[in-house]
């Protein structure tokens, strides 16, 4: 496994994360026993991966206490833990900056721990983004100063966002929407490098996708069911032009993933994973790096074939 700066001239983190969404109880997704997420985070934890992705409303806080319990007895300064702010633990959305420490404090209690390696502000508003406009970075500071986080930042989807949040704040990292299908936030990766602002890539497989298991005829009755027929053709169709570029003899979601790993500006990525084969199989990526002449290949596509769609998530 190949470790990466994330927290400047602190912290290191393994190039594929954990996220840990799929560790609750009562989520969007396939729910696992408490049982079977515990030996999820021990696998992913033998295979060298040391970083762990959560917030307080995956599993409605079950995400956080299975961490937490997986976490028991083991040795703190070796795992590194981002929790968000914003979405919390009863389902509901709250961005008001007076509202930071409790649910940080929620966050601490349920992870056994106390403190987190970086607080992300979940999914804000735009306008929340704006450092001169805010008070939430000054209370972040403060607990920065307190020792209960090392560094803040905010989970975003495009690059106006990610411009906007590194200039008008000390945020030390981002967690960016990117993958095949999802480019635009590249163009926020020579400031981040610049700033020394650690990327860590969401949604690496587009939510299945470029897993390869999906196509037109694919039904789907879980939170998937937000795309319409529409956008489920125009998707598949988007997959056969990745196959084509990738060959028929390579794994799409380890291409997806290397993808991902190819950019210098990105720490790790977290792809999710319901079974110890998908965690298998996303470790092992990091074993078939792309060819510069690959990776070329996919970003022309996601230009004159993508980009222009602008694709819902």
């Amino acid at each position: 496994m190949k470790y990466n700066t994330y927290i400047k001239g602190d912290t290191t983190i393994s190039e594929i994360g954990l996220g840990a969404w799929q560790l609750g109880t009562s989520s969007d997704w396939k729910s696992m026993t408490e049982k079977e997420a515990i030996s999820m985070v021990h696998q992913a934890l033998d295979y060298g991966i040391n970083f762990f992705d959560t917030a307080p409303n995956y599993g409605f806080g079950t995400s956080e206490i299975r961490l937490g319990k997986a976490f028991k007895g083991g040795d703190r300064d070796k795992i590194v833990i981002n929790t968000k702010f914003g979405h919390t633990v009863d389902g509901t959305t709250n961005f008001r900056s007076d509202s930071i420490q409790e649910s940080l404090e929620g966050s601490l209690k349920r992870l056994n721990t106390d403190y987190v390696d970086s607080l992300i502000i979940h999914n804000p508003p735009f306008e929340v983004l704006d450092g001169n406009k805010n008070d939430h970075y000054e209370i972040l500071e403060k607990l920065k100063g307190e020792g209960k986080i090392r560094a803040y930042g905010a989970s975003l989807d495009n690059s106006k966002e990610m411009d906007l949040f590194m200039r008008t704040t000390n945020c030390g990292v981002i967690e960016a929407f990117f993958n095949i299908l999802h480019q635009d936030t590249a163009n926020a990766f020579e400031m981040a490098e610049k700033k020394e602002v650690a990327i860590i890539a969401k949604i690496p497989l587009d939510s299945g996708w470029l897993s390869g298991k999906y196509n037109e005829k694919s039904r789907f009755e879980d939170i998937r069911m937000r795309w319409s027929r529409e956008e489920v053709r125009t998707r598949s169709k988007l997959i056969q032009g990745v196959k084509q570029i990738i060959g028929n003899d390579r794994d799409m979601a380890k291409v997806a993933i290397a993808f991902c790993l190819s950019h210098s500006a990105i720490s790790t990525v977290i792809p999710g994973n319901s079974t110890l084969e998908q965690l298998k199989s996303n470790v092992e990526s990091t074993k078939e790096p792309l060819s510069r002449e690959l990776v070329l290949k996919l970003q022309n596509y996601y230009r004159k074939e993508i980009e222009h769609l602008n694709l819902p998530w």
